[in-house]
């Protein structure tokens, strides 16, 4: 058998440790995963009661349009049911994107570093990646201009980005939409939109009118707590949905995913709970930092990356004998790990077990 060229290299997307693997590894019954960016208060009890009321429905598809789901997020958001489509996760929009728009030789353009789904299903469809350094960790959009050829077919843009956690404010967004040509897509993918509380931030979905080549991501998988239920949208022109959905499968989408969405999005109390109770654990970190003398990157998601000042992979590994998962293995942060915004109980576990490492770790050198 003899794969596309082009797969042979492809890595293979590594998520986070689980946490049974992490028990049975490790001897441990304490282990607690604030590696994956998981709302840590789980979905809403009215998302929980839509998906078991769906339950004896497992025998039929699902509605492969999302009709209802799609009625009910576009008067949410403001837009048309044309503007939307659904996806298992924001990831495979992302694919689909990839699969609807790049020839062999096409350029894209994105941050060096971002989230790797961007890159590898550009790797995929054989298209040529521009990687543009972050500056202090923030998408150097001036950077990514200068990049633009004739090739350029897709610009990325994670905001806020993951890793980093940083955001690009409106004004700045604003004025590279107006800089970017006309037939280049730009995907501003949202994914950590409802945990911002920054007012320079922007709504990427209020301005899709003024940019008709803007294509915005989002998920139900971080604040809305339904991660296993794999289910994120796109939002972008009629003409940009028609072209995505033509390369879409049928039913990608579950039955009770979309049932625990529906149900999900209409609890926007819980989702402002989620946010607060973020909101809260990012000053309970950045403050734990500050006191160990750690420097951490501004945060606007539901996650921190902090230098700890020693190799990543053996904090990782460290953390990993505490009963800790955090993220680590990020090339241009070699001393840096990304940590969740857990709840405050697993945010002073964490934070006593990276004490203990650091001091550990000082002993030892």
């Amino acid at each position: 058998m003899n794969p596309k060229p082009n797969i042979v290299n492809l890595p293979v997307y590594k998520p986070g440790k689980p946490i049974e693997e992490v028990k049975k590894e490790l001897g441990l019954d304490e282990v607690i995963k604030l590696a994956s960016n998981e709302n840590p208060y789980g979905a809403s009890p009215s998302a929980k009661a839509a998906i078991i009321a769906d339950l004896d429905n497992l025998f039929l598809y699902p509605d492969g349009s999302a009709a209802d789901l799609t009625a009910a997020l576009a008067s949410h958001l403001g837009v048309q049911s044309d503007n939307i489509i659904f996806g298992c996760g924001s990831d495979e929009i992302i694919a689909l994107i990839a699969r609807a728009f790049f020839l062999p030789g096409d350029e894209t353009i994105m941050a060096d570093q971002t989230f790797s789904v961007y890159k590898s299903n550009a790797d995929i469809e054989s298209a040529v990646t521009i990687e543009v350094p972050l500056v202090d960790g923030t998408h150097d959009l001036d950077g990514m201009l200068a990049r633009v050829t004739e090739r350029t077919k897709v610009i990325w843009i994670c905001n806020p980005n993951n890793p980093t956690g940083t955001i690009v404010p409106e004004e700045a967004l604003v004025k590279f939409l107006n800089a970017v040509p006309a037939g280049v897509m730009v995907v501003l993918d949202e994914a950590y939109f409802e945990y911002v509380t920054d007012p320079s931030y922007s709504d990427g979905i209020k301005l899709l009118d003024q940019y008709p080549n803007l294509v915005v991501l989002r998920t139900f998988s971080k604040i809305y707590g339904l991660a296993a239920l794999r289910i994120g949208y796109g939002v972008a022109s009629p003409q940009i949905i028609n072209l995505i959905n033509k390369v879409r499968e049928p039913f990608n989408t579950s039955r009770l995913a979309q049932a625990g969405a529906l149900a999900a999005l209409a609890d926007q109390a819980y989702v402002e709970q989620c946010r607060r109770l973020n909101s809260e654990g990012i000053v309970q970190l950045e403050g734990e930092f500050k006191r160990l003398g750690l420097k951490s990157f501004p945060a606007h998601g539901n996650f921190i990356m902090v230098d700890v000042r020693k190799p990543a992979s053996e904090v990782f590994d460290a953390l990993l004998r505490l009963g800790i998962i955090v993220r680590a293995g990020h090339r241009l942060y070699p001393t840096c790990i990304r940590v969740t915004v857990g709840s405050a109980e697993q945010n002073k576990s964490f934070i006593t077990a990276l004490e203990q490492t650091l001091k550990e770790q000082e002993v030892r050198a």
